[in-house]
């Protein structure tokens, strides 16, 4: 399985979400004490689950479905494989993989994703 969040608040107006075999796993709200400029206080947790084999296309759905300003992404696992998704954009790498990691967290930098938000494990 391919597992990950999914903040309600990143995606557009008028994005649907639609992978065969996603599976909303868990809802929640949380109060964000740094959100970015653009970023709502309260952000809407969804947790999501899909088979493996549809990764590349949860992920591509993703990529067109987020909000390109306010600093928004989403990141997945895929047993050791990490893949960041941000509008327009996909990195995958394996979990460890700093310089994989790094070139993900340097490109949320440039898009402003804040600093406490580049949150995700290894």
């Amino acid at each position: 399985m391919v597992k990950g969040r999914i903040l309600a608040e990143s995606l557009r107006p008028g994005a649907a979400l639609a992978v065969p075999g996603l599976e909303l796993t868990r809802v929640s709200r949380v109060n964000v004490a740094a959100p970015a400029a653009g970023q709502p206080p309260v952000w809407t947790l969804l947790d999501v689950a899909a088979p493996v084999e549809r990764v590349e296309e949860l992920a591509a759905a993703l990529s067109a479905a987020l909000a390109a300003d306010g600093g928004w992404y989403a990141d997945l696992r895929s047993g050791a494989e990490h893949v960041v998704v941000y509008a327009g954009r996909i990195f995958r790498y394996e979990v460890g993989d700093a310089a994989g990691r790094e070139e993900a967290v340097a490109y949320g930098r440039s898009v402003g994703v804040p600093q406490s938000q580049l949150d995700w494990g290894p």
